[in-house]
This record gives structure tokens, C-alpha cells and sequence, in this order.
């Protein structure tokens, strides 16, 4: 029988003197710019909560001793406000839930782990998830880093010479009356629309990022911006492999538990923000609920890969799922580590003959006047 997440989600009210709220209150942490709580630190607290709760300390000590070694008072302050909340009375799915850093699949986690007596458990799935996702982050991060910082440098190159070496040039041209070639006044022309419009395009950039701030959380952007996304070559299939990779790891985490299959879709659903997965678990939701098997569900949707359809419905017939998508999360995180080193190999090349050319082409544009200039003084 499935858990009722609604019930699960009402928090017990615990009568707090009014002096204790207003100091909790000038407690909050007010942040501007994204978490302070970053998925690193996630991955350290869940980890360390486990082995402590494995070697038998009390949930309040551990907490404690967890509080003791952070170095930022900000993050102090954060456990100490879960420790107050454990202190009058509180869960730690409840405590948790008072703080705005954590999720709601974490939440939910934790809840479905007190209620089962599997609180260890989970915290231990936890810790592996979030090292898991950091690990993706690093690997995507160690594979485009280079390529961009290459790609940035030499973008700058280029705008350097449009806004300053150019005009140098042209002015160097019209003193001297040269006949321009047809390649060096379209490069004199893009230099002069570039240094009209410099403003204005650093304007327009910093109106796209504001824009994609208010727009990023509409369903139609949403909607749009992953269909995109997935049609790049390479890259597509790339950025699908990340979100089922936690997909699979998150159900894995929840089968372990023994959470119903029901209340796993609905929890992922909450936790991985892309829409195209979101949409398909909306409707194998519904599916499962009319009785259909997970597998001949996921089988409608293109997002999941047939080699993960067959192995769950050898896992349906022989009740090993906890077992399949463990087996499943560690294929995608190799394939997802592959894949990357793969994307930085062919990317780097491909920026550096492209950009190269780029710049070529501009200092040809520039000397083959020059050329001229000098055979005529000859």
C-alpha cells in the first residue's frame, strides 16, 4: 500500500515560547544569490550523519558533533536551527523541512526513513547520491572547461581587433587611398557595426540573462528549451544520460527503503527539474495507478532507452529492482564519464580550427592592402 504524501507532509505544530520564535527568526539566513548550502556540503552532512548514526550515536549527538566542524557561522547556524527544532520535539524530516537549502525529495526521503525504521539507510543513499551528482558536475565541468576558456581567450582576440586593430589599419588605408578588396571591406564593415553597437550588444546581453531569470521557471520555456537541448548532436544525448542516471539512482535509493513504486515516481517527479522526465512521470503516474507495469510504461516515452525498459521488466518478473536500477545508475555514470572526456576531445580541435580561422581571416583581410600599398610605393 502506497504512503499518502499529503498526510506525510503535514508537520506536527510544537507550541514555541514567542521569544524563542523571534530568535529564530532574526536566525534566518537571507540569501541572494542561489544556496550557500551547495550540493558539497550536502554530500559531506548526509555522509557523515550515516556513519555516526551506524556506530550508534543518538540523532541530537551526531547533529551536534556535524555542527561543531563547520568553519562558516552560517552553516553552524543551519544545523543548530535543526538541532532546536529535534531538541522541541521535532523529526529530522521535519527539522529539515524548516530549512529553505533542502528539498523536498530530501524531506520525503528522510520521512519514509523514520517511518521504516531505515533512517541509516537513507542518509547512507544520500551521501552516494549527492557524491554521485558532484561527481557528474566535475566530470562536465573537467571536460568543457578548457575548451571554453580556449574558445573565451580567443573571442576576445577577436573583439580586440575588431575594436582596435582594424581601425588602425583602415585608417592607415585611407590615407593612402587603397582600393580595398571585397574581404577586407566586409571586415572593415563589421568592425565599424561592432564598434557602433559595442554598448548596445553588452546591454542586450545582460537583458537575455535577466530575462532568462524571470522566464526560466514558465513551462513553456521549459518545454521549448529542452526540445532544443536534446536535438544537438552528442550533446543531446549527453544531457538525457544525466537526468535518467538520477532518475534510476533516486528510485534506487526509494526501492531500498521499501517505498511503494507509486510514491517513487511521484518523489523524482519532485526532485529532477527537466521537464521532458517530469512530464513522462506525470503520465506514467497515472499509469501505474491504473495498474501498468512500470517497464510497459516507460515503454512510451522516448526519453527512457530500450536497454533500460528490458532490464526493468526482468526486474519486475524476478523482484530484483532495488538491484537493476543500481546495476542501471552506474552503467549511465560511466557512460556519462566516457561520453564527456569523448565531448572534450572532439570539442577542442573543432573550437581551435574555427576560431583560428576566424582570425585568419581577419589578419589576411588586413595585409592584402597592405600588399598592394607596398608594391605601388615599390
Amino acid at each position: 500500500m502506497a504512503f499518502n504524501l499529503e498526510q506525510i507532509s503535514k508537520v506536527k505544530k510544537v507550541d514555541i515560547q514567542k521569544t524563542t520564535s523571534i530568535q529564530q527568526l532574526l536566525k534566518k539566513e537571507i540569501v541572494l544569490f542561489g544556496s550557500s548550502f551547495s550540493n558539497k556540503k550536502k554530500e559531506a552532512f548526509y555522509s557523515e550523519l550515516s556513519v555516526l548514526l551506524n556506530a550508534g550515536i543518538t540523532l541530537k549527538d551526531s547533529l551536534t558533533l556535524i555542527s561543531e566542524e563547520q568553519k562558516k557561522v552560517k552553516d553552524r547556524e543551519v544545523f543548530d536551527a535543526i538541532i532546536e527544532n529535534i531538541v522541541y520535539g521535532k523529526s529530522l524530516s521535519e527539522a529539515i523541512k524548516q530549512q529553505a537549502l533542502f528539498t523536498e525529495y530530501e524531506y520525503y526521503s528522510l520521512k519514509i526513513g523514520e517511518e521504516t525504521g531505515s533512517l541509516e539507510k537513507v542518509t547512507t543513499e544520500l551521501g552516494n547520491y549527492y557524491t554521485r551528482k558532484n561527481e557528474q558536475r566535475r566530470t562536465i565541468l573537467n571536460a568543457l572547461s578548457y575548451p571554453i576558456i580556449v574558445m573565451i581567450t580567443a573571442l576576445l582576440a577577436v573583439v580586440f581587433m575588431l575594436q582596435f586593430v582594424v581601425p588602425m589599419f583602415v585608417d592607415i588605408f585611407k590615407q593612402n587611398n587603397v582600393e580595398l578588396p571585397w574581404i577586407t571591406k566586409v571586415i572593415v564593415a563589421l568592425s565599424e557595426s561592432f564598434q557602433e553597437n559595442f554598448w548596445n550588444m553588452i546591454v542586450f546581453i545582460i537583458l537575455l540573462f535577466v530575462l532568462k531569470a524571470f522566464i526560466s521557471k514558465k513551462i513553456w520555456y521549459q518545454k521549448t528549451s529542452s526540445k532544443i537541448l536534446l536535438k544537438l548532436p552528442y550533446i543531446g544525448e549527453l544531457l538525457r544520460k544525466i537526468y535518467i542516471s538520477q532518475f534510476t539512482q533516486a528510485t534506487a535509493l526509494l526501492v531500498g527503503a521499501k517505498v511503494p513504486l507509486l510514491n517513487c515516481i511521484q518523489l523524482t517527479k519532485k526532485m529532477i527539474a527537466f521537464y521532458p522526465l517530469q512530464e513522462a512521470l506525470s503520465h506514467i503516474e497515472k499509469d501505474i495507478v491504473q495498474g501498468k507495469e512500470l517497464s510497459a510504461s516507460l515503454s512510451n516515452y522516448p526519453i527512457f532507452d530500450r536497454k533500460m525498459i528490458s532490464l526493468l521488466k526482468v526486474a519486475e518478473q524476478t523482484n530484483q529492482s532495488e538491484f537493476i536500477f543500481e546495476k542501471l545508475t552506474k552503467q549511465y555514470n560511466d557512460d556519462i564519464q566516457h561520453q564527456s572526456k569523448l565531448l572534450s576531445t572532439v570539442l577542442e580541435p573543432f573550437i581551435m580550427i574555427f576560431l583560428g580561422t576566424l582570425v585568419a581571416t581577419i589578419l589576411i583581410a588586413m595585409y592584402l592592402p597592405m600588399f598592394k600599398l607596398s608594391t605601388v610605393i615599390g
